[in-house]
């Protein structure tokens, strides 16, 4: 985390830490930084995110994995509370799996059978191919359509030609799970298929099986990747205790050719082109928008408030798009829509005005 911090504030970023190595001094100073928008970016741990109320956060960054479904819920509903367009980035990787393991592992072994079923849900939400709303909204129990198109997550963005015919490599691993008995996890499996010499797949006599080596074409990375697509596509179920594999009616037919796969080789880096903007987001100037969240920040920290108590990101994009000819027309403009209250605010409509015909003026 320190790490990340020192690296965003050499390049340049308002940028201040938030965690339990800090003094409580320190940690409020920044968080108070922050909510008055004197610091843009917060480099925190969960317990940060959890208390902050802040309505205009536009970017919501996970740095390392959630450990489950609840969790990054909860944190990305961090982002956009004022109903504005906003972003959210998970960075991934697999190396992620065996640290959030690690800890599991640690858990009495109660929890851990729970805490890998949340894991597993988690996994399959990241390596879903259908839109992202699908599985979260039916992991809390609501419907999604199975053609739904968000056009505003990653899946949805993506084109087709991105997906690859995996149909070959799956029928491959159904085997392998089907000759060894249904009743190992990936990891056996993977060794078989990779050829592997381990005294496990040895002691087995595994390395006798038909599929032995037959995988040699991907890394064991690689078939990491796509066991989990084979489990998300519910061509194979897996014990959520012990880890075994095991063919579904889905699974049987891919096997035997009456149906074919589609699915990544490897993670896709590309960052896709957005289709289309969501309906909230306006055609503002956006070097007015600057203008007048400066001016806020002026008129906040002259009042002692936070700027959002002030005008919310939307009513100054409202202003910086629909602009008053006049100054004695701002009076006749809806006023800020974000229902908080304030003294400060009620003065400051008397200058505000004049601020907002004096920054247009300026272009």
């Amino acid at each position: 985390m320190d790490e990340l911090y020192e690296s965003l504030k050499r390049s340049g970023y308002s940028v201040r830490p938030y965690h339990a190595g800090l003094s409580d001094v320190e940690r409020n100073k920044n968080q108070e930084a922050f909510i008055r928008d004197d610091v843009h970016i917060m480099v925190a741990t969960i317990a940060f995110g959890m208390g902050i109320d802040k309505p205009n956060v536009r970017f919501v960054v996970h740095y390392d994995m959630p450990r489950n479904m609840e969790s990054y819920y909860q944190e990305i509903g961090r982002a956009g509370r004022d109903g504005l367009l906003s972003h959210c980035l998970l960075l991934f990787s697999y190396a992620d799996i065996q640290k959030v393991k690690y800890f599991i592992n640690q858990k009495p072994a109660h929890e851990q059978r729970v805490a890998n079923i949340h894991l597993n849900a988690f996994l399959g939400y990241i390596e879903t191919e259908d839109c992202r709303r699908i599985p979260l909204l039916s992991y809390f129990g609501e419907e999604a359509s199975q053609k739904e198109n968000c056009g505003a997550c990653d899946n949805c963005l993506i084109d087709e030609k991105d997906l690859t015919d995996i149909t070959i490599s799956a029928q491959k691993f159904l085997s392998c799970v089907k000759r060894t008995g249904e009743r190992f996890g990936a990891g056996h499996i993977i060794d078989v298929l990779r050829g592997s010499q381990a005294k496990r797949v040895m002691e087995l006599r595994h390395d006798r099986l038909s599929t032995y080596g037959v995988g040699q074409e991907y890394s064991k990375k690689q078939w990491v990747q796509l066991s989990r697509q084979f489990i998300q596509k519910r061509l194979l179920i897996q014990d959520m205790e012990f880890g075994g594999l095991s063919l579904t009616e889905q699974g049987w037919q891919v096997l035997r050719g009456q149906a074919k796969v589609t699915g990544r080789l490897e993670e896709n880096n590309t960052d896709p082109v957005r289709k289309r903007e969501k309906a909230e987001t306006r055609a503002y100037d956006p070097d007015l928008f600057e203008i007048l969240r400066k001016e806020r920040k002026h008129l906040a920290d002259r009042g002692g408030v936070p700027p959002y108590v002030i005008f919310s990101d939307r009513t100054l994009m409202e202003m910086a798009d629909v602009f008053p000819p006049k100054p004695q027309r701002f009076n006749e403009y809806p006023r800020d829509r974000s229902g908080q209250a304030g003294e400060i605010r009620g003065s400051v409509f008397g200058y505000y005005p004049a601020i907002l015909y004096t920054a247009r003026s300026r272009f």
